[in-house]
């Protein structure tokens, strides 16, 4: 279904923008350390369900709608700003007590994968990447151009998530060593913050191309 040699080029490129420190590392690097290995590794998984979804999207041609429409770009990228200001303004104010180990999943991390494909998915740079990157790796004198795409789209949805779960489970793990303290715990939600106004700061300075 697919063209050997450019999948095999496709591999390259997408193993080089997997391991790529973006703001989706980031965002998942922080809701680990806020809320240990599992909390980053649910992060992961929202933000590879949100680029499957960008990656249909991008199949069906919809996400070229960004190129056509200059302000649903933007409202875009404003929406998704707000929400990770409002991501870090949670972070800032909590003060939560350190997590115990082994304790019993609770709504912060369910709400970790949703946080993440919500990042994710209200990031127009993202949907853009995919209009861009996918088409070159794609042989229409093949035929099964859908399937090509969706081919291509699952394969770089699953190297991202291996790699940032690991990210995510890793950042996690040192989280948990460090939390006991109260004081440790405060600084790590100060970082979340930090990276979540960040990211939000990128986001609204970024250019569209």
């Amino acid at each position: 279904m697919v063209d050997t040699s450019l999948y095999a080029a496709f591999l390259a490129a997408a193993l080089a923008l997997v391991v790529s420190p973006g703001p989706d590392m980031m965002f998942i690097v922080a809701m680990g350390g806020r809320g240990g290995p599992v909390t980053g590794v649910l992060a992961a998984a929202g933000v590879a369900s949100a680029m499957l979804v960008h990656s249909v999207a991008a199949m069906l041609g919809l996400s070229a709608l960004l190129t056509a429409l200059p302000t649903l770009y933007h409202l875009l990228r404003w929406a998704g700003a707000a929400y990770l200001l409002h991501l870090a303004v949670r972070a800032f104010r909590d003060r939560s007590l350190p997590v115990e180990e082994g304790a019993a999943v609770g709504p912060g991390r369910r709400r970790a994968f949703w946080q993440g494909a919500v990042t994710n998915l209200l990031n127009p740079k993202v949907i853009l990447f995919n209009v861009a990157f996918l088409p070159q790796f794609v042989n229409p004198g093949l035929g099964h151009v859908m399937g090509q795409f969706l081919v291509l789209g699952v394969t770089i949805v699953v190297m991202g998530f291996v790699f940032d779960a690991s990210v995510g489970l890793l950042s996690g793990r040192l989280s948990d060593l460090l939390r006991r303290s109260h004081r440790v715990a405060r600084a790590l939600n100060v970082f979340s913050g930090t990276v979540f106004t960040g990211l939000a700061v990128r986001l609204l300075v970024a250019s569209p191309k």
